[in-house]
Order: C-alpha cells, then structure tokens, then sequence
C-alpha cells in the first residue's frame, strides 16, 4: 500500500449539491425553494421555535422546577455503607478514599435506610434526625 493510492470507500463520498444552474440540472430556476415567500428568499428565515407570530410552545407551557447548582456538591449516604465501611471514625476524606462519595463533595449527611449494627464516631459528617437516633443507639456519636 501506498499513501498515493489510498482512496475513501465508494459511497463514502458525494458530489455537492448545485443549485440554480438550469433547467436541465433538475434544480434551476427557484434552485428547490418552490415560489415566493420568506423560506423562498436569500437571508429570509426565523428562528428555532417561531410560530409565525403566534405564542410559541415554550412560553405557552408553565415553568416549573428548579435544580441547584450546588447539588454537585452535596451527597448522602445511609446506614447500610456505613455499617458495611467497617471503619471506627468516620470522615470526609475516607468516603472518598473508599469511592462512597464523589471527588467534588464537600458535604455529606446521613440517611436513615438500612441498618447499624456497630459503633461509628462521625468527623465532620452531618446525619438526619433518623439516623442520629440508630448511630447513638449503636454507641456510635457525631463529632463536628
């Protein structure tokens, strides 16, 4: 093989499109555009949602929900990973050394789902009412 000789596959490659270059091209005269009106003229369009004067759908419909930019930010975690962690103190920095939690996190909480069976000291770790009861009912605590 030679870099002179390669070629694209067949079909892989198509002659543009000419338009306007006569009757006999099939695309002369309006060049594909039909006759008269706005899409027919050079520059002539409207923009993306336009309904021709009319309220477009996007401002007919409510505008509902809202999604914080700082949710990347928070994250959960409930008693069943931090029963099966295995770990006596738990903080920040070992959930993500552990992949629990993500890189960008900078505050965690404690849900009440699953069970804890062992005791677990929470460094810097914050935990709903719920799961503050079944920690301190392990003989675990909540160090801030």
């Amino acid at each position: 093989m030679e870099l002179n000789s390669i070629k694209p596959s067949s079909g892989a490659k198509h002659a543009k499109r000419r338009v306007g270059r006569g009757i006999g091209s099939g695309l002369g005269k309006t060049a594909g555009r039909g006759h008269k009106g706005q899409k027919s003229r050079a520059g002539g369009y409207h923009k993306v949602g336009f309904e021709g004067g009319q309220m477009p759908l996007q401002r007919r419909l409510p505008k509902r929900g809202f999604k914080s930019h700082l949710l990347k930010f928070n994250a959960e975690i409930n008693l069943s990973e931090l029963n099966a962690l295995g770990a006596d103190e738990v903080d920040l920095l070992m959930l993500k050394a552990v992949g629990l939690v993500g890189e960008l996190v900078r505050n965690v909480k404690v849900v009440k789902s699953g069970e804890l069976t062992r005791k677990v000291v929470l460094k810097g770790i914050g935990a709903t009412a719920g799961a503050k009861v079944v920690i301190e009912a392990a003989g675990g605590s909540l160090v801030d």
